[in-house]
């Protein structure tokens, strides 16, 4: 009899082990998965199929997903291994599945000439950074209505503050520029956009929006 109750005993004990084994699997499993699946359905309802690379959007969807800081339903990629003489700086809004915004924007001077090819986090370097950025507020500076910037990624562009990172506008990033040079002006490593639409831009994306930078 107790040979029997010490057996009974025992299943009692391994069965919700078991059961939870099960559900931290399923867990994982979801949580793993997730994110993968909301950038796929956002990708077909925006329609960015032609506009921009989906493997690419991916990137900055997990960027954006495992940002735990951001306060906006917004995320703006910036493709660096496209030339400046593209529209490579995109702003997508992942509640209304649309794309926003998809314009030009600089890169650094000493980063190259019409594509980059050169990245850095050091201070006077004078070139782009990558990784994740947290946008935050905004001020008026040498290059007028600007915007300042976190940087998310850790010895990639966590000097940002200290470098001056900041999303503005500038002649140099107009088309009107591409036609007369071929390429798009430089900055010192700021994402600077066209003077028409920086304002829009940075009012839209302020506030603790995910940019995710890539090459």
């Amino acid at each position: 009899m107790k040979k029997v109750l010490l057996v009974l005993a025992l299943s009692l004990i391994a069965m919700p082990m078991y059961a939870s084994a099960s559900v931290i699997s399923h867990y994982t499993y979801t949580k793993h998965n997730k994110s993968d699946l909301l950038a796929k359905d956002v990708y077909k309802k925006a329609n960015l199929k032609g506009v921009i690379d989906f493997k690419v959007f991916n990137e900055g969807y997990q960027a954006y997903y495992n940002t735990p800081k951001r306060k906006k339903q917004l995320l703006t990629i910036i493709d660096y291994s496209k030339p400046s003489t593209q529209k490579r700086f995109y702003v997508i809004d992942l509640k209304r599945n649309k794309l926003v915004y998809n314009t030009y924007v600089s890169h650094g001077v000493n980063s190259g000439g019409k594509t980059s090819t050169r990245f850095s986090n050091i201070v006077n370097s004078r070139q782009t950074s990558l990784g994740t950025f947290l946008t935050d507020s905004t001020y008026y500076g040498g290059n007028g209505y600007s915007l300042r910037l976190d940087g998310m990624t850790p010895g990639i562009n966590d000097n940002a503050r200290r470098r001056y990172i900041v999303v503005h506008g500038a002649d140099y990033a107009n088309e009107s520029f591409i036609r007369r040079n071929g390429y798009l002006g430089r900055s010192w490593g700021c994402p600077a956009l066209p003077t028409k639409l920086a304002r829009q831009i940075i009012d839209t994306i302020k506030g603790g929006s995910v940019i995710y930078a890539r090459a």
